[in-house]
């Protein structure tokens, strides 16, 4: 419970903060900044080198990044359908292509399914989401920013994202079978604990409640996308065609169903993508989702 009230608390913070002066408007960028480049890499540095690589592992890494080549997909094919801005397309991939797998995810998998839930939940956010932000989704931020960015750009943004440097060397260390000394380990996680709470409040900075914006209609786009289409395309993949059961396929499915990840809005932000719309599929994300998760918690009770 209080993992869910830590998300809501920050939140406001942040909603509360825009009125207080002290907080320059370049507070919400440079909090940004503090995540991408201390409290994810040490995020990586405290779960990766404790991961035993196994084929088992597959299907729960796979989930991300099939979420997020279905978005793609779905949103460019939109995009270029409709006439949508770069931006607006490149938003709407970013922030309904990856879950809240961690920060939501992690509290409400081992409260359902126990520990050994959560050792699965691992590894669809590490491996999955948070590698597929520091590639798939950097290059996607890239090249929908300005304009056509060239191949050597989105490559040098990739190599040089600094969450991605970290969990190379955290997955070398698990390779290798080398660990960190604990108390190394808990600076780490202390720092990596900061995420949520910096990220939440940057967005509550921004986040702006329009009656009349433009921003609504997608955004309920891209959490229908988020909250139904994505879990639905894992659940029948998973159990219908590589016949899945158990654990792994409950929490996949459930992994999948989150609302959006909050770092993609960091990096939409940081490249320009309809800051607005990332922080409004945020904001209004979470709530929603604690509707729809119980949803699929009834339907995976049937499978």
């Amino acid at each position: 419970m209080s993992s869910f009230l830590l998300l809501f608390i920050c939140l406001l913070i942040g909603v509360l903060l825009r009125r207080v002066r002290a907080f320059p408007s370049a507070t919400p960028m440079a909090l940004n900044q503090f995540v991408i480049y201390i409290s994810l890499p040490a995020l990586a540095l405290n779960f990766i080198p404790e991961i035993e690589l196994t084929r088992t592992l597959l299907l729960p890494v796979a989930v991300a990044w099939i979420c997020f080549g279905v978005s793609a997909l779905l949103f460019g094919s939109l995009g270029k359908l409709y006439g949508w801005s770069r931006k607006l397309t490149g938003c709407l991939i970013l922030m309904s292509g990856l879950s809240n797998t961690s920060f939501v995810g992690f509290p409400i998998i081992e409260a359902l399914y126990g520990e050994s839930g959560l050792k699965i939940a691992i590894l669809v956010d590490q491996p999955g989401s948070f590698v597929a932000l520091s590639t798939v989704g950097i290059a996607v931020a890239a090249s929908f920013s300005k304009g056509e960015a060239s191949a050597k750009a989105i490559l040098k943004k990739i190599a040089t994202f600094p969450p991605l440097l970290s969990f190379f060397v955290a997955l070398g260390m698990s390779l290798m079978g080398w660990h960190f000394p604990e108390e190394l380990r808990e600076v780490f996680q202390r720092l990596g604990s900061t995420v949520t709470p910096l990220a939440l409040v940057s967005v509550g900075m921004q986040l702006r409640v329009e009656r009349h914006s433009k921003h609504w209609r997608f955004m309920f786009l891209g959490l229908a996308y988020q909250l139904l289409l994505a879990p639905a395309i894992i659940l029948a993949l998973y159990a219908g065609l590589f016949n899945t059961r158990g654990e792994i396929l409950h929490v996949s499915v459930m992994e999948a169903a989150m609302s959006p990840m909050i770092a993609p809005s960091i990096v939409a932000a940081t490249y320009g993508l309809k800051p607005r719309l990332a922080n409004m599929m945020v904001g209004f994300g979470l709530p929603l989702s604690f509707i729809t998760l119980v949803f699929w918690y009834w339907v995976l009770s049937l499978v």
